[in-house]
């Protein structure tokens, strides 16, 4: 008999918990639910993008029942990592205090680089390739992390 591996608690955290953050913790519940609570929070949330729950759905992923928090929100839990995906929520939580270790992984801001599109089909495109990056890091980087 197999002895299971213990739980391990991940926390993304960006800006805003609207939209890389979010993706992130979709990814991570899918990739690695079995071993992976996966949580996510926001410096200064703003409420779940609408188009990064499109994309994500496109991809089998639902996080429509996703919300943001901030930080208090999730201030109560002892994470074992906590990942910064952005770089302003890296310089604002250099250091997560109730996470054992923090690491950067920094992703394009999908809303800011979709702020001039030309049309819906345009901006989703900044939206995809970014969910893309941030599915990669969660099933290539994560797990090396998680060791």
């Amino acid at each position: 008999m197999s002895e299971s591996k213990p739980t391990i608690r991940v926390l993304f955290l960006c800006t805003g918990n609207s939209c890389r953050s979010q993706m992130a913790e979709g990814w991570a519940r899918v990739m690695h639910g079995e071993r992976v609570e996966a949580h996510s929070a926001g410096v200064d949330p703003h409420t779940l993008d609408p188009r990064a729950v499109l994309v994500m759905k496109e991809s089998g992923v639902d996080i429509s029942g996703q919300h943001s928090k901030s930080l208090g929100d999730v201030d109560h839990i002892s994470f074992d990592l906590a990942v910064t995906v952005c770089d302003k929520a890296r310089e604002s939580c250099p250091v997560f205090p109730s996470a054992s270790r923090t690491v950067h992984a920094g992703f394009d801001d999908p809303p800011y680089l979709a702020r001039n599109a030309a049309s819906e089909q345009e901006a989703l495109v900044f939206y995809r390739r970014v969910r893309d990056e941030i599915r990669d890091y969660v099933a290539n980087e994560l797990p090396t992390l998680l060791e």
